[in-house]
This record gives structure tokens, C-alpha cells and sequence, in this order.
């Protein structure tokens, strides 16, 4: 059994529905029963109807938000981050303005937008908030990381303009698939930098660790931890990076992955071929 598992929330946790499933919840207590901790690794942030998953799958831990620049114990509410700098953030609002993309800024526990657009007013919805235009100066704390909402097919052109000092991955959520979400944060910051802090703390080697996820900014944490799980509606990134791979989020995969955890002990020795 492996002691720890990081869960990723769009696509994994979360499928077209927009919330986790009884039957996840009913296998994520079943493995916190057996005795495993449980830890979101998501790129949202640490409120609205995401805090209220992290709560539930452990009240009293750490877990990972905003793609691992923001580390927040549900019990405590002790805070660890990593800010953005600020030239990068005026170069991303400027490539915003010019492209038309929606950028949100986000402290540990507030977002700000400056738009009133479409994907932003949806976004706010899947995130569980009301949505209010909100510019920079509105922000309660540091900007820990910046998000572009563009149309999928802007995705990789958005990752492209990460300013120097910066390193950006994309997600997609099943629950708003017109939407691609491109996490900026500073460079040597991700869900991997993230996932390696939380196990230390947790005094559990990354060899025993699983993380399970589907999106292209899951791929760092799927190969550094010692099971990386793939869903099996995996972005090709993330199912090359990963040992293992279950069933798609509109089939439960999670809890197909949770069971998995339950039977492996130690590194996977090898990774499959193929996509």
C-alpha cells in the first residue's frame, strides 16, 4: 500500500458533472480508512467548492493548489508559496490585452479579473464563486501566479508567451471543455516542485508516493513520483509520463487508480510504450 496519493481535480477528481462522484468519495474514504493519506494537487485555488474537496478528502493536511506555488494545510491554514515576479505579471497583462485572452491573477486564498468575458464569468462558475470584475490593486496578497483562460485551441500559443523567470503548463476541465487554463508561475515552480515539498513533510519517500492526473501540467509529477497514474483521458504528455494507467473520469477512474494504490508498494520498474 502506498502511503500518499496526490489527486489531481479537473479531469481526474472532477468530470463533465463538475464535482466528484459518490462512488469516488465512497473509494477515497475507503483508502483513508486503510490507512492513506489523501492530497489534492491541483492548479486551482484554495477556495470556493475546491476547498471544500480538500477539506473532505483530509481536514487536517497539507495539500498542493494553484500548480504548487501555493501550499495550504486544511487544519492549520498555514500557508506556504512562491510569488510571481512582477515584470512577468505586466508582460502577461499586456500580451492579454493584446491577444484578448482572459488573465487572472491569484493570491493564496483570492483571484482577481479584469474582464468581464464569457470563459471568465464561466470560469468563476466552475470554480463555485460569484464572478467580479476586479482589477490588480483589488488583490488580498502577493500575486503567487498569473492564468490565462483562452479557447482550447489557443493552449500552446498561451504557454509560448510565459515572460523569462516564468514556466507554464495548461489543463482543461471536462466541465468547461471550451476552455483551456494556462498556470504561470515562477520558473522551478509546478505541481512536481510542489508534490516533492509535501512528501518531504510528510516524511514519505517519493518512491511510495502516487500521483494521479491527466493534463499536460500533471506530466512533471507523474514522472518524478514512484507511480505516476495516468486517467485514461490523458493528454499524451501526461500518459507518457506516467507508470500506470485506469479508466477515464466519466468511468470512475479515480477510483480504479485509489484500488491500484492499495496494491503497490515501492518504485514501478518500468514505464509502457506507446500512446
Amino acid at each position: 500500500m502506498l502511503p500518499l496519493v496526490f489527486i489531481d481535480v479537473d479531469g481526474t477528481l472532477v468530470g463533465p458533472a463538475g464535482a466528484p462522484t459518490t462512488a469516488v468519495w465512497d473509494a477515497a474514504a475507503a483508502a483513508v480508512g486503510r490507512g492513506q493519506h489523501l492530497a489534492l494537487a491541483t492548479a486551482r485555488p484554495a477556495f470556493g467548492a475546491t476547498w471544500g474537496w480538500a477539506r473532505r478528502l483530509d481536514p487536517d493536511g497539507w495539500h498542493l493548489f494553484q500548480s504548487g506555488t501555493s501550499l495550504v494545510h486544511t487544519g492549520t491554514g498555514e500557508v506556504r508559496h512562491t510569488t510571481l515576479p512582477d515584470p512577468a505579471v505586466g508582460r502577461l497583462a499586456a500580451t492579454a490585452a493584446e491577444r484578448g485572452w482572459v488573465l487572472e491573477l491569484y493570491a493564496d486564498r483570492d483571484l482577481v479579473v479584469d474582464s468581464d468575458a464569457p470563459l471568465a464569468r464561466a470560469h468563476a462558475d466552475l470554480l463555485g464563486i460569484t464572478h467580479r470584475r476586479r482589477g490588480r490593486d483589488d488583490l488580498d496578497g502577493p500575486v503567487v501566479r498569473a492564468q490565462l483562460v483562452v479557447p482550447v485551441a489557443d493552449a500552446a500559443a498561451a504557454r509560448a508567451v510565459a515572460p523569462e523567470g516564468t514556466v507554464a503548463h495548461s489543463a482543461t476541465s471536462p466541465a468547461m471543455p471550451e476552455a483551456a487554463f494556462v498556470s504561470v508561475t515562477a520558473e522551478g515552480t509546478t505541481k512536481a516542485s510542489g508534490v516533492a515539498a509535501l512528501a518531504a513533510v510528510a516524511g514519505v519517500d517519493l518512491a511510495e508516493v502516487a500521483m494521479v492526473g491527466d493534463g499536460n501540467n500533471d506530466a512533471e509529477a507523474l514522472a518524478a513520483v514512484g507511480h505516476g497514474i495516468a486517467m485514461g483521458n490523458a493528454e499524451p504528455e501526461a500518459r507518457e509520463a506516467a507508470a500506470h494507467r485506469v479508466g477515464p473520469v466519466d468511468a470512475d477512474g479515480l477510483v480504479e487508480a485509489l484500488d491500484l494504490t492499495a496494491r503497490l508498494a515501492g518504485p514501478a520498474e518500468a514505464r509502457p510504450p506507446g500512446p
